[in-house]
């Protein structure tokens, strides 16, 4: 018998806990901008714009949960090409709607309003794969090392694509965190370890060997790969900021100050003395740090695991391999994006724009990471248990 019996209690497939876990990221949020903007130079009220920021997130996430898998699926394949229409559009655009900020064009800036289209292409590029590799094993039930290479080359080849628009803004963080997310959803994805393993050896073999000459001989990789000096001194100045005091390191040596200013309990809303710039948007971790000490750092942390482990759980509980398949894309990025961002704040990873999710101050970042939200509480509200099932 196939009656859904979770139809009678709609209440029950509403994600209330995760609810609760990003408004209590958003309570650190909103107390770190404000704290930021208080020694700032910045005339904008930050606090108000993050609260508008939220409000239209959460609406965001309740549209996105109204549409089921099979939506989904109909719709990925617009959505990831509207996804690369706007990053192409992005480089071809006038500055006066795409002016580049700090060498980068990234953002499109109309009426007063900025939009990060990678920030989209994030959630498009894991709906589309979601799709890719649930079509794939419907039509070759039976897997072989030709079919897995096939399928392999399916998912690199989808996200090279936006990373190549990505790349000419330039915005080598985000890039990353496409091939963060193209790594999760590989992993899970089926293909045989006979294929991944000799890719992984390569992989590190290869980030070994350029490290290698980053450190020893760099002249070779700004001769056969024409990398500029810059981008070799954010490596330098990672492993040795205070070296670079005033260049490249400035930005980690102040992170690290106002992190250890705080010790266990923090100083408090009012006792900010460690100035840090571009505190509120990528490095409000280190704001937090100094406010709230190891305790108010810690309890940040746990909210993200918390909630990523939520996000676990609807994984191994649906039944919709594509569903499944999109909770791991959306875990792959906001693992990645929390590890990275709260390492580059205490020097265990190299610095890159990527924000703190939910905490960051931002527009773009929030939206999608909303976006990411709504298709788990889609997951969960079109979630069917039938009679008879274990769970049931």
């Amino acid at each position: 018998m196939s009656e859904n019996i979770d139809e009678m209690n709609v209440g029950s497939k509403i994600a209330f806990g995760q609810m609760a876990l990003v408004f209590l990221l958003g309570t650190f949020s909103f107390m770190a901008i404000y704290s930021a903007q208080q020694a700032s130079k910045y005339s904008d009220n930050f606090i108000l714009k993050q609260s508008i920021f939220y409000i239209i997130g959460f609406i965001i996430a309740f549209i996105v949960m109204q549409f089921d898998s099979e939506r989904l699926k109909k719709a990925c394949w617009y959505l990831y090409g509207f996804g690369i229409f706007l990053l192409a559009l992005l480089l071809i655009a006038p500055d006066s709607i795409a002016k580049p900020i700090n060498g980068a064009k990234c953002w499109f800036r109309i009426a007063g309003i900025s939009l990060q289209p990678s920030e989209f292409m994030k959630i498009f590029l894991i709906i589309t794969l979601a799709h890719i590799i649930q079509q794939h094993h419907t039509k070759f039930e039976v897997r072989t090392l030709k079919t897995d290479l096939v399928l392999l080359g399916k998912l690199i080849g989808l996200t090279l694509i936006p990373i190549a628009f990505i790349m000419q803004q330039p915005d080598l963080g985000t890039s990353i965190v496409f091939i963060a997310i193209l790594i999760g959803m590989t992993f899970i994805s089926g293909i045989t370890y006979r294929l991944l393993l000799p890719i992984i050896a390569i992989g590190t073999g290869l980030i070994g060997l350029i490290f290698y000459y980053v450190l020893q001989a760099p002249e070779v990789l700004e001769k056969y790969l024409g990398v500029d000096p810059y981008q070799f001194n954010r490596i330098y100045s990672w492993l040795d900021p205070y070296n670079y005091p005033s260049d490249s390191g400035y930005q980690l040596v102040r992170s690290l100050m106002a992190i250890g200013s705080g010790e266990i309990s923090g100083k408090g809303m009012s006792g900010r003395q460690v100035f840090l710039p571009e505190a509120h948007s990528d490095f409000v971790f280190s704001i937090i740090g100094e406010e709230f000490g190891f305790i108010g750092a810690s309890i940040v942390v746990i909210l993200f695991f918390l909630l990523i482990y939520s996000w676990t759980r609807i994984a191994l509980e649906t039944k919709n391999e594509f569903n499944a398949y999109i909770c791991v894309g959306v875990i792959s990025m906001m693992t990645f994006h929390v590890f990275q961002n709260i390492g580059m704040t205490i020097g265990v990873l190299p610095i890159t724009g990527i924000p703190l999710p939910f905490v960051s101050y931002g527009g773009s970042s929030l939206w999608g990471s909303m976006m990411a939200l709504g298709l788990i509480f889609s997951i969960r509200y079109h979630h069917r248990v039938y009679m008879f099932s274990t769970r049931a």
